[in-house]
């Protein structure tokens, strides 16, 4: 009989398949997606928090049998710690996207969308996400995956009378299935050794260092894929601005993680002991993405692909903190290893709720303005005040400002590097360093994207005549926003408390915690010791905080001389107008001549038969260019070789065959 918990994790999984039957018996009634699928989602997701909070208090492990699967392999399923982190992590967002979805699906009701196909995949899409995170052996997590990534692409593909739309789908499912070809072969190494495709039997496997760095490397490329870590990142930005706003929120804040979950399962639990050249390979390939998508993303004009390339960065930082992990863990740091690998999670936690934010936040304006360029907005906050409210609080977690909760996390993972002295190779003690000032760099350009992002689409005047006509978004909308703006505060101000939910997780994976980030209580933070590094957010920050506060609010009812309102005085200048603003193409000019080198740009003047001229910028990223176009080109050659077989002649065909099957004799003889 499985424990609570995870009967809890499995009422969750049925949940979820129960909102996506919802719709298909509805038919064309669209109050039923609205009334019954998208609460059932939300539902789901607080039932999978329940277990997850259950299982981390606990600390306990529990594991079930199904009856289904094939006759020799049923289907097994378990929850521990790990497990429940993500469960977490799922919960939290479906729970906003549930409060968020039920008016945001409003106004695609009447449209030429099929509702049917919105609530029926993203109940399948939270399930694949749930039963991943559940499986307990290889055949169930290879269907789960696909049922996540085939239910995605759909949910991608959804406005699909645009040929964009199309084209961001069809990549999207093209290179989810290439990464999960490598994940396959990643599994089918560790059965081989261990016998068997349960997880119980690939942990007893005992691989050759050889084959150890194959399957690292056969999970690196298919999770990282999916996580879109630089260079394989090309989908990410294509995909996730085009599919639904919440469903948007599910992909970056949720799916992505899911990848970090299968590659920390993979190459922590299943795949034995580690070496240290995995841990230089994640800091390498982590810094680049987060490198390479906080400048794409500082370049953008586009909010949602703003937001997109945004994850690729923080998605780099996760694999910064990993690659630390797993550096101290194969050099006999194991306490530094847990630091490092609590950092990572807890920075996973942090993206899934203020990334999540910030795309709800996007889907507010677009549901309000039907824009998406940032260069048409501006003056939103005071036609939006809450989506203002909380999108602001989502632009400072990101940009790892306390007290929020970006900057826990990130503060976590510079604490981890700065004991590289610790490291008895003097080539590793000089990588950290470098990685650690890639990560710097990366917070500086951060907060200068999110200051554009904020200061061009909320602050100054409306920019086009859609965005003047704004309206506040529903009451659902606030709710959903309002409750992940909550989260983000919370994490950032009692992160010992969150720190002492994920020490059973490095327990689990490297057999210790960081029991010393808490011992001055819940209070003070201090990740090393007391004497090297401490941080308390109530005292340091809200306290004073709170203080000033009240100080303003009696002095302001104190005071007995009343504020007169009036103009300043401009020199004499003419009343400013919209197109005197900084636009966000004009913003990012510095920077994008600074680091040329990394974008393709077309930039210019074009006249119109008016006599007009309008300025144009284009920008591209080169790894099409390095990397998908010769792949392309080559695929696209061999499949011309291959279709010369087809020649249409029986002997020939017979001829083939002949030599296939006197090959298959050599082979077997």
């Amino acid at each position: 009989m499985p424990d609570a918990p995870l009967i809890l994790a499995l009422l969750a999984l049925w949940l979820a398949l129960g909102s996506a039957a919802v719709p298909l018996l509805a038919g064309r009634e669209p109050r039923l997606l609205r009334l019954a699928a998208v609460p059932l989602l939300g539902l789901a997701g607080g039932v999978a928090l329940a277990a997850g909070l259950w299982t981390l208090i606990a600390g306990t492990n529990a594991s079930a049998v199904l009856p289904l699967g094939l006759p020799w392999l049923p289907w097994h399923v378990r929850l521990d710690p790990l497990s429940g982190v993500f469960l977490v992590l799922i919960g939290l967002v479906t729970g906003a996207v549930g409060l968020y979805g039920r008016d945001y699906v409003r106004h695609f009701e009447g449209g030429r969308e099929s509702l049917v196909a919105l609530g029926g995949f993203s109940g399948l899409f939270l399930a694949g996400m749930l039963l991943v995170v559940l499986a307990d052996d290889a055949f169930l997590f290879m269907i789960a995956w696909e049922v996540m990534s085939l239910s995605s692409y759909f949910l991608v593909a959804f406005q699909h009378e645009q040929a964009a739309n199309r084209r961001a789908a069809f990549l999207y499912l093209l290179m989810a299935h290439v990464g999960g070809l490598a994940i396959l072969l990643g599994f089918g190494v560790l059965a081989a050794f261990g016998g068997g495709f349960d997880f119980d039997a690939m942990r007893a496997a005992e691989l050759t260092p050889l084959w150890a760095g194959v399957a690292f490397a056969l999970a690196f490329l298919g999770f990282g894929m999916k996580a879109g870590l630089a260079p394989l990142h090309a989908w990410l930005p294509e995909a996730h601005p085009v599919a639904p706003s919440h469903i948007s929120a599910l992909m970056s804040g949720v799916m992505l993680k899911v990848a970090v979950y299968g590659f920390i399962r993979t190459v922590l639990d299943l795949n034995g002991e580690v070496h240290w050249s995995w841990g230089v390979t994640l800091i390498a390939v982590g810094g680049l993405s987060a490198l390479v998508g906080v400048l794409f993303a500082l370049v953008q004009t586009d909010l949602k692909r703003l937001l997109a390339y945004s994850s690729v960065e923080n998605l780099g930082i996760v694999f910064i903190a990993l690659g630390l992990a797993l550096l101290f863990q194969s050099t006999g740091h194991p306490n530094l290893a847990a630091l490092a690998l609590v950092a990572a999670l807890y920075h996973a936690l942090n993206h899934a709720l203020f990334k999540s934010l910030l795309f709800l936040g996007a889907g507010a304006i677009l549901h309000s303005t039907h824009e998406r360029d940032l260069d048409q907005m501006g003056g939103l906050l005071r036609r939006m005040p809450w989506t203002g409210s909380f999108f602001l609080i989502g632009c400072l977690s990101i940009s790892a400002l306390p007290p929020f909760n970006g900057f826990v996390s990130e503060w976590l993972i510079f604490q981890s590097a700065l004991q590289a002295w610790n490291l008895d190779s003097g080539v590793l003690r000089s990588l950290v360093p470098i990685a650690s000032a890639v990560l710097a760099l990366t917070g500086a350009l951060v907060a200068a994207t999110f200051v554009k992002v904020y200061g061009i689409a909320f602050l100054g005047q409306a920019r086009s005549r859609h965005v003047r006509r704004a309206r506040p978004s529903p009451k659902g909308m606030w709710a959903g926003q309002g409750l992940l703006a909550g989260l983000c505060v919370l994490f950032g101000v009692l992160p010992t408390q969150i720190l002492g939910l994920l020490d059973p997780v490095a327990d689990q994976l490297l057999g210790t915690g960081v029991p010393q980030a808490g011992a001055n209580g819940w209070l003070w933070l201090t990740p090393i010791s007391a004497e090297t590094a401490s941080y308390s957010a109530p005292l340091t920050i809200l306290l004073p905080a709170l203080i000033a506060g009240t100080a303003l609010w009696w002095f302001k009812r104190r005071a007995s001389w009343r504020v007169r309102r009036c103009d300043p005085w401009d020199c004499g200048f003419a009343a400013p107008t919209p197109r005197m603003q900084y636009s966000a193409a004009s913003f990012a000019q510095p920077i994008r001549r600074v680091f040329a080198l990394l974008f393709l740009i077309d930039e210019g003047r074009d006249q119109g038969a008016d006599g007009s001229v309008r300025y144009r910028l284009r920008i591209a990223d080169r790894a099409w260019g390095w990397l998908y176009v010769p792949v392309a080109r080559a695929v696209d050659s061999s499949a011309r070789r291959v279709a010369r077989l087809q020649s249409g002649s029986v002997r020939v065909y017979l001829g083939w065959t002949l030599v296939t099957l006197l090959v298959l004799l050599w082979v077997i003889s």
